[in-house]
């Protein structure tokens, strides 16, 4: 018996050293990983001039206060400034415990807003950059639009190898860019990600159907990145979205979302928007009516917690 206790009490010591060796080595480990990351959001951070007209007080991210996000994948080649082929506006909730993301299709016809025009709402980043995009997001959907964070699509191969690569459960037999993507599980690497986003013309939902391999490629992305063998690639993860994400929040502010909204991302509901394609001038819309803009309003208001 004396033994047996004796025993235990020896392992309860070798543990107890092997617990505490582990909690010097990774505030050692934690300490490189804060620095690289403090270097990569500083590269990354892009403040703009803008104030919204939804908003009479800037958001409290410390009080927990709901947010929106409007997410941008940039298409931008060498020589070319692009358009916003991606645009998903994410509205976090901590108290609902709750993410809604909803995209919205490129083609979509809307006012850009400081434009004066009716136009494609991805031609808003052409026109103005973040600040017409965040505009006439926020002016179509008439809620606040309070971030952005824009990912050069081009780049984004970087950020998947980067985390490894990702696997993605795929519903759709189908080749793009000289690769060839089997129905059921795949597993990506960059230049395979990035050639799977792109395809549109073979799929029979079109634009939706893009948007929705652009959802997994995200969420694939996200996965990997905050799975425990993603911690040995910090450098080459922080490096490649220092290269090709730019975004106005700050270090002090993703600090604080991490702190008080990592519950809400643990139930992310997809939202689409529904409307018909219509040729205008022989230019191809996307056509959303006024009850499913007011739908969409009421809906994300709710979410918000604004009127």
């Amino acid at each position: 018996m004396r033994s047996e206790k004796k025993k235990k009490r020896t392992w309860l010591r070798v543990t107890g050293i092997i617990i505490l060796l582990l909690v010097i080595g990774i505030g050692g480990y934690a300490f490189s990983v804060y620095r690289s990351l403090t270097n990569a959001v500083d590269t990354m951070h892009q403040p703009i001039d803008r104030k919204s007209d939804k908003r009479t007080e800037e958001v409290s991210l410390q009080n927990k206060q709901p947010f929106s996000v409007l997410l941008l994948g940039v298409d931008q080649r060498k020589g070319d400034k692009g358009r916003s082929d991606t645009m998903i506006v994410l509205t976090i909730n901590p108290k609902l415990n709750s993410v809604k993301m909803l995209s919205i299709p490129r083609d979509t016809r809307t006012e850009i807003v400081g434009k004066g025009t009716m136009d494609k709402i991805n031609h808003a980043y052409a026109f103005g950059n973040e600040e017409m995009s965040m505009n006439t997001v926020e002016h179509f959907l008439d809620i606040p639009i309070d971030y952005y964070i824009k990912v050069n699509m081009e780049g984004f191969k970087d950020i998947v190898d980067a985390v490894g690569g990702i696997t993605v459960n795929n519903d759709l037999d189908f080749s793009q860019g000289g690769y060839h993507f089997p129905k059921g599980e795949v597993t990506l690497d960059g230049k395979k990600a990035l050639a799977y986003t792109r395809m549109r013309k073979q799929d029979p939902s079109g634009d939706f159907g893009r948007q929705h391999r652009q959802r997994e490629i995200i969420q694939g992305v996200l996965r990997e990145g905050a799975s425990l063998s993603s911690l040995t690639k910090y450098q080459s993860i922080f490096a490649a979205l220092g290269n090709n994400v730019r975004t106005n929040l700050t270090f002090d502010q993703m600090m604080n979302i991490q702190k008080n909204y990592k519950s809400a991302a643990g139930s992310v509901e997809q939202m689409t928007i529904k409307g018909s394609g219509s040729k205008i001038n022989g230019i191809y819309y996307y056509i959303v009516d006024d009850a499913e803009k007011q739908r969409l309003h009421d809906e994300l208001t709710a979410q918000l917690d604004v009127k």
